[in-house]
């Protein structure tokens, strides 16, 4: 911190543990009246963390100076005689995360007035809408992900990933496959995207009306296609949110999906006539993912549970998938 000339030289340095886990692990730290936040993999995680953290940074860093809410960067460091792992250093957000509600109940005002509560929705999908407006070439990531032939490759790059780890056959697996095999979107315009865009990796002001203050965790970031970060947000919103809904948020009082979709594009800029094809992709990688947790579980409750979640995305796209009237094939 010195090296990088940051402020509070001389004073003694406190930490506090903010959250973590197998991925990586998140402290405040306090110099003085200068505080910022550490992000680091734990001294046991696989050693291509480290580089994960490098390609975390470069987001962040390349996200200053731009529309979208985000943690400003501070340093990195690579150098490993220092903490023993790549870390980096990045602003402390005074905010919010929908993750530390209790009881799954927004914060006052957002869980009585559902009227605000319209906001919280909105502003998520601004989020990832700032973000596929990004100049990425002029922020230098080039090499950030492989945008040419991203969906031509969708298809077998996962199935690679889930013949590795496959143990079981998911029921409609074969016939979504098929489908993406044939299909594609009407129009592919690159840009960054998070990779796992939902309530759960962002965080709020402390303010009404609602206002993002950062997208975070940016372990699945890239340069992609970004409308598959909306279809990834709202694979799961149901159509009708006049009502109390499941999952770890209450998406009562929230804007209905046409409406998120609505916003995302006058923001965005981008179209969304070809939204069925990213639902279809969406739920089928989602359930490959989740797959390879659910494989591993042994006797974690949590990630036994993925199991019949899996087998209903996979489902479910399967029933879309042979319903939907979108019939681009490219060409």
């Amino acid at each position: 911190m010195d090296a990088q000339g940051l402020p509070g030289a001389g004073v003694p340095l406190e930490h506090k543990f903010l959250s973590g886990g197998t991925q990586n692990e998140i402290y405040l730290l306090t110099r003085g009246d200068f505080q910022c936040v550490i992000r680091i993999p734990p001294a046991n995680a696989p050693a291509d963390r480290d580089s994960g953290i490098v390609r975390e940074w470069r987001i962040i860093e390349a996200l200053d100076g731009t529309d979208v809410p985000h943690t400003s960067a501070v340093a990195v460091c690579e150098d490993h005689s220092v903490l023993g792992r790549t870390f980096y250093l990045m602003g402390f957000v005074d905010g919010w995360s929908p993750m530390s509600m209790k009881d799954r109940k927004w914060p006052e005002p957002f869980n009585s007035d559902l009227e605000l509560r319209k906001g919280l929705g909105y502003q998520l999908a601004e989020g990832i809408a700032l973000l596929s407006k990004v100049d990425w070439q002029a922020k230098g990531l080039q090499t950030l992900g492989r945008p040419d032939g991203f969906h031509d490759r969708q298809v077998d790059r996962w199935l690679r990933f889930f013949n590795r780890i496959k143990a079981r056959e998911l029921e409609g697996m074969d016939t979504v496959t098929e489908w993406l095999r044939n299909h594609r979107p009407l129009d592919y315009i690159p840009g960054l995207m998070h990779g796992d865009y939902q309530f759960a990796n962002v965080m709020f002001k402390n303010e009404v009306p609602a206002k993002l203050a950062a997208l975070v965790d940016w372990e699945m970031g890239t340069v992609g296609d970004p409308k598959l970060d909306l279809a990834w947000m709202i694979m799961n919103w149901p159509d009708d949110t006049s009502a109390p809904t499941s999952g770890y948020v209450d998406l009562q009082g929230m804007p209905t999906r046409d409406q998120i979709v609505e916003h995302y594009a006058k923001v965005s800029g981008r179209q969304v006539d070809d939204l069925d094809y990213y639902l279809i992709l969406a739920r089928w990688k989602m359930a490959i993912v989740l797959e390879q947790g659910f494989q591993r579980a042994g006797s974690d409750p949590k990630l036994l549970a993925f199991g019949p979640v899996i087998e209903k995305s996979m489902k479910e796209a399967a029933e879309f998938a042979s319903t939907t009237d979108y019939r681009y094939t490219g060409g």
